[in-house]
């Protein structure tokens, strides 16, 4: 992270008429300072910079703001991707537009929801930007991702969640689909090629340590029939059944993407969600899978799994209820029917985002090492699968993904 230089046209200039229209009283700048926002290991996708600015007012107080701005990294394979998924444009759809039309949908039956922060456009950007207030000027922040999360701070995501989904599937019951863009989400048939190499790469690193895990002998067989066509089973996950419960999905759902405030007493306030990146209309399986499995801690993350599908399904029910969803609600039944049908996601949950939030911070923490198949790319996914914590984690989940079916595949394997 060290590396990455703050772009030069990022100045006060392009951040006048942000500060005009926010700050009331703002006359000038008084000091301006860039710096990287988030620490190796903490943010993948994008670089985050915190923007701490210095304003004087009308009376002649001085005023500390800050912003965050996230800007697109400039590695080949990252401008690939971007070609094929600006996730920017995206992004900014999502703050602009989708996020504010949810949040519209509570205020009309008198219900105060709010999903996340605000965002804010300027002028000048020499690149792809999203610009968003700092919700740590709020005290919002992470939970501790090593440990993961306990029951209370599980539940209040659980209840945001079910919040935003219930709004996106009445959104949808009542304006009808949302742009294709967000129906395809990242598994585009044009993005296939680079998927399957990336997959494959990972998949063939996690194959070689997976052999050493505490009784790998039940499951390897399944795990090699799965590794060559894992990237088709996800694409067959992504396609949208008419027949489910549908929802818009935040599509990259793990405990960095959550922030939490807290009150004097530690106790949770209120609960954001960041990172609209990766929407992806269709099973609410995919959201539930990814946090779940990601983000809770050991102890919880199988024990009190059909806990936590019952709490959320209670809450979707009570919001969709509460938003007047005309469409039949859906059945605790049909939502674990939908986890079971789409168990493969939690395969690719465990041996990708997992991995990583499971790491203690490290300086070979970046996108390229994640996703590339360089030296360096494979000691780092080499690292995601030998760590100790990962491995306490994987050597519980395998035998359970097993026992569901999830390591099943539908696509006829030569054995």
């Amino acid at each position: 992270m060290a590396a990455i230089k703050v772009p030069e046209w990022i100045n006060a200039e392009l951040f006048e008429d942000v500060l005009k229209s926010t700050v009331p009283g703002y006359t000038k700048v008084k000091t301006f300072k860039a710096d990287i926002g988030s620490a190796a290991g903490e943010n993948y996708a994008t670089i985050m910079l915190r923007v701490n600015i210095e304003v004087e007012l009308e009376d002649g107080k001085s005023k500390d703001v800050s912003y965050m701005l996230k800007l697109p990294h400039q590695l080949e394979l990252y401008q690939e991707m971007m070609k094929q998924n600006n996730i920017f444009d995206i992004e900014r759809m999502m703050y602009s537009e989708v996020v504010p039309e949810m949040e519209a949908l509570y205020k009309e039956v008198g219900v105060d929801v709010i999903f996340g922060a605000r965002s804010y456009d300027f002028k000048g950007a020499k690149t792809d930007y999203v610009l968003l207030e700092d919700l740590g000027q709020k005290g919002f922040k992470n939970a501790n991702r090593l440990e993961g999360l306990d029951q209370t701070h599980t539940e209040r995501v659980l209840k945001k969640l079910s919040q935003w989904h219930a709004a996106s599937a009445v959104r949808v019951a009542t304006k009808g689909a949302y742009p294709e863009i967000l129906n395809l989400g990242f598994l585009k048939e044009e993005s296939r090629p680079m998927m399957t190499d990336m997959i494959k790469g990972m998949m063939a690193r996690f194959l070689k340590v997976c052999v050493t895990y505490e009784g790998h002998e039940e499951y390897i067989e399944q795990i090699k029939n799965l590794i060559p066509v894992t990237v088709d089973e996800m694409y067959k996950m992504a396609k949208i059944d008419a027949q489910e419960f549908n929802v818009l999905n935040h599509g990259d759902f793990w405990s960095n993407n959550v922030m939490f405030q807290y009150d004097a007493f530690g106790k949770i306030k209120e609960v954001y969600l960041v990172d609209y990146q990766l929407p992806k209309y269709g099973t609410v399986a995919q959201d539930l899978l990814n946090f779940l499995l990601s983000s809770t801690k050991l102890e919880d993350k199988l024990s009190k799994f059909d806990y936590y599908i019952k709490f959320y399904h209670d809450n979707l029910i009570e919001h969709l209820k509460i938003l007047k969803y005309t469409k039949p609600l859906p059945t605790l039944r049909s939502i674990h029917s939908s986890l079971l049908k789409h168990g493969v996601f939690g395969y690719s949950v465990v041996t990708g985002v997992m991995g990583a939030v499971l790491l203690d911070p490290s300086e070979n923490a970046s996108f390229e090492n994640f996703v590339g198949d360089s030296e360096a790319g494979e000691a780092f996914q080499m690292q995601l699968y030998t760590n100790p914590r990962y491995r306490k984690h994987i050597q519980v989940i395998l035998p359970w993904l097993l026992n569901r079916g999830a390591l099943e595949t539908s696509t006829p394997t030569s054995s």
